[in-house]
């Protein structure tokens, strides 16, 4: 082990400095690299120990945004973070001393996101994304050195009542399919297939080989094959060019056009999705083929399709009851 710098400790892994400031210690975490660390402690000790804990949060979030979420998020996951910052936590916190921030703080914001807006209060589940992203924000600080230890408190994300699917019931199908072309190519191709609504909008007839359906860019980032039903593989055949004639940010339009001739009113595109993997379920479908189809990084994502609607577990309850007999 290399030999410390005058006043620098180390526990576990990690290198720190115990400064006195407003009439308390504090621990400076230096980092887990040791020559990092030393220049640290010394810009430390060249600026004084005024510009200790001076880092604001709105500036600590620019950083964390400019790096960790630039580097590991995709162009949706990283316009959504930094519209949460800019929305949610500049607002209640973004001038307040990043160290300084307790997890009472966190609490009180867990509490203002609840009581958020009058007309339209945020759900459950737009705080929980919120707060992970806080979350997240904030153990990133405590990596790059800016706290000494997270604030986050533990049970901090509420819990999300488990939902079923949004799925579509089978005259809600019959309704749909019958709308005209395009529109309805495009409901029969989700109903079939499971993409989401950017696949979709991106699919080219090219795309298409022995088939299935390759997909390159998905939200995972991996490649899908997905196997297409016999009628839907032969509406493709001799298609040339984009499988759809729609944008991947035109999804609303579709839907408003879809609710007018279908009569279908509580419809969107992503209903497709999930109405293909309860039917893939209900029909006997493989758990981890429908994982392998849909994208998921884990099967427990794919799981929450694995409840049976009322309606499938009635018929079930019947064909047993009949056998018995």
């Amino acid at each position: 082990m290399p030999r410390l710098l005058r006043g620098m400790f180390r526990r576990g892994t990690s290198f720190y400095v115990r400064l006195r400031a407003g009439g308390q210690d504090r621990w400076v975490k230096l980092g887990t690299d040791y020559d990092e660390a030393c220049r640290k402690l010394r810009l430390i000790r060249r600026d004084g120990l005024a510009q200790v804990g001076t880092v604001r949060v709105v500036e600590a979030a620019e950083s964390w945004l400019d790096s960790y979420v630039r580097t590991s998020r995709n162009e949706k996951g990283r316009k959504l973070a930094a519209a949460r910052v800019e929305k949610f936590l500049m607002p209640f916190m973004g001038p307040a001393d990043v160290a300084r921030v307790s997890k009472d703080d966190l609490r009180a914001y867990r509490i203002w996101l609840e009581r958020w807006g009058t007309k339209r209060p945020l759900s459950m589940q737009t705080v929980a994304h919120v707060l992970s992203d806080a979350r997240c924000f904030f153990r990133w600080c405590e990596e790059a050195g800016l706290v000494d230890r997270s604030p986050v408190p533990r049970r901090l994300l509420p819990r999300i009542p488990e939902r079923p699917p949004d799925r579509l019931t089978d005259e809600e199908v019959e309704k749909l399919v019958r709308v005209p072309d395009p529109h309805g190519f495009v409901i029969r191709l989700g109903l079939g297939t499971g993409l989401r609504w950017g696949e979709l909008a991106r699919a080219q007839a090219n795309h298409v080989e022995h088939g299935m359906l390759v997909v390159g860019r998905s939200k995972t980032g991996k490649v899908r094959r997905i196997p297409l039903p016999p009628g839907l593989a032969e509406e493709l055949r001799g298609r040339v060019g984009k499988l759809i004639p729609f944008s991947p940010t035109s999804s609303g339009a579709f839907a408003t056009v879809v609710k007018k001739r279908s009569g279908v009113a509580r419809f969107h595109p992503h209903m497709l999705r999930h109405t293909f993997a309860c039917r893939w379920v209900e029909q006997g479908g493989n758990l981890a083929a429908l994982q392998q189809i849909l994208g998921h990084s884990t099967v427990v994502t794919t799981q929450r399709y694995a409840r049976l609607s009322d309606d499938a577990v009635r018929r079930e309850a019947d064909r047993l009851y009949e056998a018995a007999v």
